[in-house]
């Protein structure tokens, strides 16, 4: 057993099969977990959030929203199917780790290169296996996303007070402008349409509408999306100006996802919004922190939610059709509805708890949602949103 046995709170969350742990979750409050580790060894200190997504894991591992987060996924088969190049949405994994019920098994997947444990290893991200996930789950539920500090030992000692300090020293990402910690360095063309049986990922036709793409942590299959929809995509860093953004002479202005808290990157991105929209009566488009960034621009307000949305199975209603889609979700915060000025609608909201889930402009072709229509993973119902975009800019030009 470790040098620190667990609390009795501790001991209802802890896998009961591990004579000798390799791997422990410390929570802020004094809850210690144990489980088995893979990946990296080390420590790392961020807030503890659930996805519910039964596929995906790499997909979700590597969205630049994840930063600052530890996942718990819910399904317990995690790793079943590898890992492959194609499925990475950034070149190097977002989230701090993950937890899992199951210790991964060897892959059985033909699209598959490498195993999951073996790629956490490369990107040096920490993994913990035989966790009672649901359990953990509904804690999350209950308080809130706790600050956690994991650590994979491989021998299987643990300084538990030590992170303890550090669970308890970490502040939150409430406040935090992740946003530029995962950006681009510098402008760039993006290339790619979505992937396709026999084909893989396409080039990008030429002649289509020209789209200046702000990455606050922007998906490849986001890009892809836009490529596939008709739209010729030039990639600018979150800190992009107005002048930066007009110079390209876009005939659209995407506002991507993107990790953190909205406050802290709208200080520098509502600004450079405000102007584009003053300046210009493009259409613009906005996805998950895009989405808030806009909101803030409008008028409205952000506000930190309990757990957040995290999964691929979330029922989203569109306001102005009575359509119920199923989507893809990954936020902490969320746009409060109750902030919006005249002059913008709410166009979606979610079925699981009220929470907006999209805004537009009465008068203008500006609207934003908080879900992803791009999915990877989840379903493909809001596609149709790129295309709206992409028909606002046929109708302008």
């Amino acid at each position: 057993m470790p040098d620190n046995p667990p609390s009795e709170q501790a001991q209802a969350l802890a896998p009961a099969s591990h004579s000798k742990p390799t791997a422990c979750i410390a929570l802020a409050d004094g809850t210690i977990i144990y489980g088995t580790g893979f990946g990296a060894e080390g420590i790392a200190v961020a807030e503890l959030c659930f996805n519910t997504a039964m596929t995906g894991y790499q997909e979700i591992m590597t969205d630049p929203s994840y930063a600052g987060q530890v996942i718990t996924f819910t399904f317990p088969h995690i790793g079943n199917t590898g890992t492959t190049v194609e499925d990475l949405e950034a070149t190097s994994p977002a989230a701090a780790g993950m937890v899992v019920k199951w210790d991964p098994t060897q892959p059985s997947n033909w699209r598959s290169t490498d195993t999951l444990k073996t790629w956490m290893q490369t990107h040096n991200r920490i993994g913990i296996g035989g966790v009672d996930t649901r359990r953990l789950t509904r804690f999350i539920r209950q308080h809130g996303a706790p600050h956690v500090a994991i650590e994979h030992a491989a021998d299987g000692v643990f300084d538990i007070d030590a992170l303890l300090e550090k669970a308890r020293g970490f502040n939150g990402i409430e406040g935090m402008d992740l946003a530029r910690e995962v950006t681009c360095d510098a402008p760039y063309k993006w290339d790619e349409q979505r992937w396709a049986w026999g084909e893989g990922f396409a080039p990008v036709k030429p002649g289509g509408h020209r789209v200046v793409a702000i990455d606050y942590g922007a998906k490849r299959n986001i890009l892809r999306c836009l490529a596939s929809a008709g739209c010729d995509v030039t990639v600018l860093p979150a800190t992009a100006t107005a002048e930066e953004v007009l110079s390209h002479q876009p005939q659209g202005l995407f506002l991507s996802n993107g990790p953190g808290d909205p406050k802290a990157t709208g200080e520098y991105a509502v600004p450079m919004i405000q102007e584009v929209l003053e300046k210009s009566d493009m259409p613009v488009f906005g996805i998950c922190l895009g989405h808030q960034m806009l909101a803030l621009a409008l008028g409205g307000k952000t506000l930190k939610m309990n757990h957040g949305h995290h999964g691929a199975n979330h029922p989203v209603k569109d306001m102005t059709t009575g359509k119920v889609e199923i989507t893809s979700m990954n936020h902490g915060f969320a746009v409060d509805s109750q902030t919006l000025p005249s002059g913008v609608k709410e166009t979606h909201i979610s079925l699981f708890d009220g929470s907006n889930c999209g805004i537009a402009m009465v008068d203008r072709p500006v609207f934003s949602v908080q879900h992803h229509p791009e999915a990877s993973p989840g379903p493909q119902d809001s596609f149709y949103l790129f295309e709206r975009f992409a028909g606002y800019m046929a109708n302008v030009k």
